[in-house]
């Protein structure tokens, strides 16, 4: 390990006992084997990380994951979680010849006051967790549908996508959100202005 990594895992140590909340959209589709029968692998998740995990109900078509813990739990919810989409994308693409069937994509929710932070000046810390990580990440330049949040897309190998999502957590430790955050809701469109009556 770097000189530069044990500062950086010394400097998260510090603020291990600090509870962070990091959001990621899912298809319905896939969220099942999140779950899994009864609920019985989202509560070994849970169990094994120490992270908090909450499930949007809902039939949209995207649900949302939220993951809340110290760095330390979500890393390993998030390993966790990686892991179990891996085991089901595996299942479905051995047919497949294709180059990139062992990359994972994630879609996080950023507050968008946090997104600078993450790019970096001149894109510096964007490009620096690209590096380390081996990672792909792209940050939405548009806030989410009625939402003050942006889409962070995260590609890569299980172990790189993991990774970014550790570095992510460092930089939202380091720079808080500011201002009030309009958490994004699936299926509620670009209608803002609070919950729509039928």
């Amino acid at each position: 390990m770097s000189s530069r990594e044990d500062e950086q895992l010394s400097s998260v140590s510090e603020t291990t006992s600090v509870h962070l909340t990091l959001r990621m959209i899912m298809p319905g589709k896939e969220v099942g084997s999140i779950i899994g029968k009864g609920g019985e692998t989202i509560n070994s998740i849970r169990e094994e990380s120490g992270a908090k995990i909450y499930i949007t109900d809902g039939s949209c078509p995207e649900r949302i994951i939220t993951v809340t813990g110290t760095t330390d739990a979500m890393f390993k919810a998030y390993t966790l979680i990686c892991k179990k989409m891996e085991d089901v994308d595996g299942s479905k693409t051995k047919d497949r010849s294709s180059d990139r069937k062992d990359d994972l994509t994630l879609c996080l929710v950023v507050p968008a006051s946090q997104c600078g932070s993450l790019i970096g000046k001149g894109g510096s810390k964007i490009k620096e967790i690209r590096e380390v990580t081996g990672a792909s990440v792209q940050v939405a330049s548009d806030p989410l549908p009625g939402s003050t949040e942006r889409s962070v897309t995260v590609t890569g190998s299980r172990d790189a996508v993991t990774q970014c999502v550790y570095h992510i957590c460092c930089v939202m430790l380091e720079s808080p959100a500011k201002g009030t955050i309009v958490q994004y809701q699936p299926g509620r469109g670009s209608f803002s202005g609070g919950d729509r009556k039928t």
